[in-house]
């Protein structure tokens, strides 16, 4: 019982469950249509996570198996189910067969046509990423803000709400910046172990300057898009208290700055987002633009 209890933890380990926490990105723009309480959309939405999160599972998982020996080589990466051998490789496909196939079942069964079109669109952009466009800087990072954004967009389509080109703006240039922090960090920790590029990736060490210039200067300009939503139509109909969402800006700044100068300091050892969610000041960042959503609502 034992035995079996530890390989379930470890194929949920390949899995890479914890990252799950990115396709709440699919309920953002139901909250921001201010349609929360219609149960079918949010249902819609909850079953549109799960697919996004079995298809994302597999292909985490395809590409562990490609990059085997890069993960072997990396530090933390060598610790893997799959790179210390604690799960073979036909186990690892197995898995991948049995995500896709409930994904499809969800799709099938449960979703839009045009949900299912978007996460068809995701499964290809995510392996494309994965086996190559992850290799190649700069590109990479505009790919992973596009995988971000996509997200939203199938959000939206699951709920059938309109996706507003200001959240799609906000989204592309916010999610570059988060990219850039991730390679960021991946260089910084390159440096430490006094290595002269990131493995797997187009980064030398001589790019972490213009990667922390590039990466906060984008995250900025996430927050100009969204004064400029906020000075916008759209949120002048939603909101009694317009006026009220400026005080967002500034609590997104803080978030930025915090993120970046966490980074610059050397203490972002994990995916941004992943970081964000267990980080104290992202969860009072959150909370600060909640209160302020509600008190202009």
């Amino acid at each position: 019982m034992a035995e079996t209890s530890s390989m379930f933890v470890n194929l949920l380990r390949q899995m890479r469950v914890y990252q799950w926490v990115k396709n709440l990105l699919l309920i953002v723009p139901l909250a921001l249509a201010h349609r929360t309480g219609d149960v079918d959309a949010l249902m819609a939405c909850v079953w549109g996570m799960i697919a996004f999160s079995l298809v994302a599972s597999s292909v985490y998982i395809v590409n562990d198996i490609s990059d085997l020996e890069h993960d072997r080589a990396h530090p933390r990466k060598r610790f893997r189910p799959l790179a210390s051998g604690v799960i073979s490789i036909p186990l690892a496909w197995s898995v991948v067969v049995i995500c896709v196939a409930a994904a499809s079942v969800i799709c099938v069964a449960l979703m839009p046509h045009a949900f299912t079109l978007w996460l068809i669109t995701y499964a290809i952009a995510t392996t494309a990423y994965s086996f190559v466009l992850k290799r190649v800087a700069l590109v990479d990072v505009i790919a992973l803000a596009g995988l971000y954004a996509l997200r939203v967009a199938a959000g939206g389509a699951a709920a059938g709400v309109e996706v507003s080109p200001w959240l799609l703006g906000f989204s592309l240039f916010l999610f570059m910046s988060l990219a850039f922090l991730k390679r960021y960090a991946e260089l910084r920790d390159t440096i430490e172990r006094e290595g002269t590029h990131v493995s797997g990736r187009g980064y030398h060490v001589g790019d972490a300057e213009f990667v922390l210039m590039a990466g906060t200067a984008l995250g900025f300009v996430a927050v100009l898009v969204f004064t400029l939503y906020v000075n916008g139509p759209q949120v002048q109909t939603l909101y009694r208290h317009p006026t009220r969402m400026w005080l967002i800006a500034p609590c997104l700044v803080y978030w930025i700055s915090h993120l970046w100068l966490t980074a610059h300091r050397g203490g972002m050892h994990d995916d941004p987002i992943v970081f964000a969610a267990r980080d104290k000041h992202s969860w009072a960042v959150g909370a600060a633009i909640a209160a302020v959503a509600i008190a202009a609502t």
